[in-house]
Order: structure tokens, then sequence, then C-alpha cells
């Protein structure tokens, strides 16, 4: 997923998601594992779980790790000060974490559930009995999911409802309100309805406020989700403005059987949240990476052209170019915006292979990004001075090409790839998938540009462009698929252009210079230089 929101509307993205990995043992147990909570320094996690060894039916365990590159320790259990006979979840850690805010049905709450905090000294001392917050905020109710601003002066809760939401001023079922105080030993004063822009007539619950106070994330079951509750984020331009319309976080990250308890790391490149995955289940917590979109101008690298688009709308809130602090930036494009820039210059957003193809001599086309270099095959020459970009690799169209392990499956999601040819016949293939299809070919009369990856349904055909490309010229050639259409290129033009619905899959490898199946007259004769392949949509 990749969006940007202004005014409540889609535009280009200026941040994506990674895929989403379970953390796995030891947070994650045979058990529920929920309700995460990092800390601002990443180095303690905070959860709720129903595994054994608790003192009640949900309890808090904490992980912690001595930096944010080492593996996650044993959770310890925070014990009977914290933890009672009932439940116990929702922990939301403060910025210094001296505060523990969370939820509980135990003795002495005002409603079913209540919002409670539990403090400390110091961060060696241990927890204190925990206080209830009283009322306001909590009611006769079920108060719950706390999130903490990194002030400590706004409190974000969720407010369950059975059919309505039963705090006068809500919207739906279940809504999310925010209290605030002027001082953090102030009281807390009413709570305020987020509003009809983030809170609908269903479930809205389950929420986190970003460090900065810009992005909230949250849960929600309302229509146009992937099943259960589904991850939505609305944006703000400064903590003074309204929020704008709710995005749901795509198909990355929500799934068919619920995804729930959004955590953002302080620094904001983290989410973390739990799910029964797509095989149901108990529920286990996952994270995935926030990525700033740095590539603006959407070519495949991040170079010169990017710096100049940022230079040009310096000192405006230009959303494209504003990716820092935060990856969903700060409303102004400058310094901040600068150093994300710069720590990615040169680099190739999304690119899953490049084969610059520069050796000059040895069995090995090298991936300059990954783990996919490929073992060169009979007796092609490297032309270390002879390529577009540098050297290339000439084939001679009888026996020579480059094969590959298993790079993409092209039924995943969007994907671009790209490639400098030169020479070539009609009916022979640069790029292909062994037991699938070519994916960059030419047709056998006349060497027009030519794909046969396809859709799904009975109507799905090979896509020919009326281009030729084997007329002995350096030629750009490129497959662009978007998630429903599909382009291809040549020179940066696009040369032949349909609609399918969804795409064929395969797991083999590649072949860079033959068909899928080595075909006699699908050798490529010729040079091939600079083979790219994305995980997105690049233009040429």
């Amino acid at each position: 997923m990749a969006v940007i929101m202004i005014g409540g509307e889609i535009a280009k993205a200026d941040f994506t998601f990674g895929a989403p990995t379970k953390l796995g043992p030891p947070v994650n147990s045979s058990a529920d594992d929920w309700d995460a909570s990092i800390s601002a320094d990443g180095l303690m996690l905070l959860f709720g779980s129903t595994r054994t060894g608790g003192f009640g039916g949900i309890d808090m365990w904490a992980s912690t790790r001595a930096t944010i590159d080492d593996p996650w320790g044993e959770p310890t259990n925070l014990g009977p000060v914290v933890n009672s006979a009932q439940d116990e979840t929702d922990p939301c850690l403060s910025t210094d974490q001296l505060s523990l805010y969370f939820r509980s049905n135990r003795p002495g709450g005002i409603g079913r559930e209540d919002l409670w905090v539990t403090t400390r000294s110091t961060t060696s001392d241990p927890w204190g009995e925990p206080v209830n917050l009283g009322s306001p905020p909590n009611s006769i109710h079920d108060d719950s999911d706390p999130s903490i601003s990194a002030d400590g002066l706004s409190l974000y809760f969720s407010e369950y409802g059975t059919t309505i939401s039963v705090r006068p001023g809500g919207y739906g079922i279940s809504d999310i309100w925010v209290t605030t105080r002027p001082a953090e030993n102030a009281p807390w004063g009413e709570p305020v309805n987020l509003g009809p822009t983030v809170n609908s007539t269903r479930d809205d619950l389950l929420q986190c406020i970003s460090s900065d106070g810009l992005m909230l994330f949250f849960s929600s079951d309302r229509a146009g989700g992937s099943g259960g509750n589904d991850l939505y984020m609305s944006r703000r331009v400064t903590v003074s403005d309204p929020w704008n319309t709710p995005v749901n976080l795509g198909p990355t990250i929500n799934g068919p059987t619920g995804d729930n308890d959004a955590e953002v790391s302080a620094d904001g490149s983290v989410l973390y949240f739990n799910s029964r995955g797509p095989e149901g289940g108990t529920s286990d917590l996952y994270q995935t990476s926030i990525i700033p979109i740095v590539d603006f101008d959407g070519d495949g690298v991040v170079d010169s052209a990017d710096i100049c688009m940022m230079a040009d709308h310096w000192g405006e809130n230009y959303t494209l170019c504003d990716i820092g602090p935060m990856p969903w930036g700060d409303g102004t494009v400058d310094v901040e915006d600068l150093i994300v820039l710069a720590e990615h210059l040169f680099t190739y957003p999304g690119a899953v292979a490049y084969w610059k193809l520069d050796e000059t001599d040895g069995d090995i086309a090298h991936d300059s990004i990954g783990d996919n270099d490929g073992t060169v095959n009979g007796e092609p020459a490297w032309q270390p001075e002879g390529g577009i970009v540098d050297g290339a690799l000439q084939l001679d169209g009888t026996d020579d090409y480059v094969s590959t392990e298993f790079v993409m499956n092209p039924a995943e999601g969007a994907f671009s790839m790209f490639v400098w040819i030169k020479g070539g016949a009609p009916g022979q293939v640069v790029l292909s998938q062994k037991g699938g299809v070519s994916w960059l070919c030419t047709d056998a009369s006349e060497g027009h540009l030519m794909t046969e990856l396809k859709g799904l349904g009975r109507s799905a055909a090979a896509l020919l462009s009326q281009t030729v490309i084997t007329d002995g010229n350096w030629h750009r050639i490129g497959l662009v698929w978007d998630g429903s259409q599909r382009t291809l290129y040549v020179d940066g033009v696009a040369v032949a252009e349909d609609i399918q619905d969804g795409m064929e899959g395969s797991d083999g490898g590649l072949y860079i210079g033959t068909g899928k199946a080595m075909e006699s007259g699908t050798f490529w004769s010729g040079l091939i230089d600079d083979v790219r392949i994305y995980s997105r949509v690049v233009k040429p």
C-alpha cells in the first residue's frame, strides 16, 4: 500500500509498507498474544497474552533486547502488583517509560472495563500499585485501548458499545475519544469524540497516536475492508488541524481474519500489530517496516533528479517530498527531508534484482542489490566497454544464456522490469521464467516487442506491440503491471497496454536470453545490459 492523504483524498505515495513478519518465539506463543506497546528507545516490548504462567485471564508481559538489531528476549510477566486475577491488557508506555497505561476489569473500577495507570520513579524500579484514572475519562461503560501522546497531555482511548456507542456524542458502535490535561500532574478533562471523519457507524477502536501526533492508526470493521477488523490510518497536517479521511492500509497488511492493535515505533519506521493470519487460529504479534518513498519521479533510482524535485518545493507543504523526520513528513519540505533523501541516494527502492552485467570475466552475473546471482551458461562474451550502461553481455543466439533461482512470482502484486538490448531476431526471448512464460520477447514474424505474461480469465492473451526492437539499435524495453493495467515500453514510450484480471503465477527461476524451456530459436543473438526487476510500479 502506498498513499498520501491530502484534504482527505488519496494521491501519490510518500510512504509504503513492507511485508509483515511474525515476531516469532519467544514473544509469540501458542496462546493469544496481542496489544503491543514499544518503548521510545525500541528496547522494550509490552503486550497482553493468555499464555500460561500469568495471574489472570489476560496478563501483561514484557520482552527486552540490548539493541534494536538484537532479537527479543524471553518475556517476563509484570507480576501480581500490576496483573490481577482479572484481565489486564492494552498496555501503553509513556515516552519516559515511567507511566504504564492499560485497561482492566479488576475490582475498584467505575465501569465494566476501565483505564488504569501504574507508575515508577525510575526505569529500574518496580511498577507501583495501579491507580484508576477516575471519571473522566472512565465512564460506567467499557473504556479501553489507551494511547498516550509523547508529551503526556493527550490520552486517546476507545469506548466499546454493543449496538450503539453508549457515551453521549458517539457515532458508531465503538468510537475513538481523546481526553487532555494542561500538565502531567493535572486531572484529565472531559473526553472529546474524534468526530465522524474518523469514527464511522461501525466499530472504530484499538488506536495508536504517533509520537509526532500527526498520524493515527486504528482498527475498524467499516465497509470496504478485507474481513473482520482492518487497520486504517488518518493524518493531520499539524496537531491543531482536523483529522483527514481514514485510509485502509491495504492487502499487504490487512487479511481476511482481522488485524488489530496497531502500534508505531517512536521514529515511525516500524508498525506493530496483531493478527490471526490468513489461516486464523490464535492471535500473534507482527511487525512491518514503514518505508518513505524517496524515488519522487518514479524512475527506479534515487538520484540528482529527485534532489532537484525537492529543491523546487523547498519550504512548501508538498507531500510528495515531505518524507522526514517521519515517513509521513511534518508539513514542510526542509532539511529533515533532505537528510532522509541523502540516506537513500543512488539506491533502487523496490528493486528485487539488478544485474548490471558489467563483469569482465567469469561465469557469475552478480545481482548488485540482492542474493539473486545468475549463472552464465554457454560461452557468452563479456563486453566491459560495450554496453549502454558500462558493460554488457554478448549472446550468440545458439546456447548462451543466464539462469537464476526464483526471483519473483508475477501473481503476487505490482511489478516492473526493464532491460537494455541490442540485436536479436524475431522469436527470440530476452527474459523468461522457467516453467512459466516469456516475460519480454519478440514475435516470431516481425520482431515486435511482446509479453506472454497474462491474466487469469479465459480471454487473457499475450500482449503484442507494433514496435520492432530487433533493428540492431539499442533499446530499453520494459513491462509494468500495476495490479490491473499491463503496459509494454520501448525507449520510455508505452507501445502496448491493456487491462487484465490478475496475473498468472509461477515459482520458477529466471532465464536471461532464452525462452522458458530453452527452445531452439528463442536464444538471444545480441547484447543484453542492465536488467532490473522491481516489486512496484516504475516509470521508464
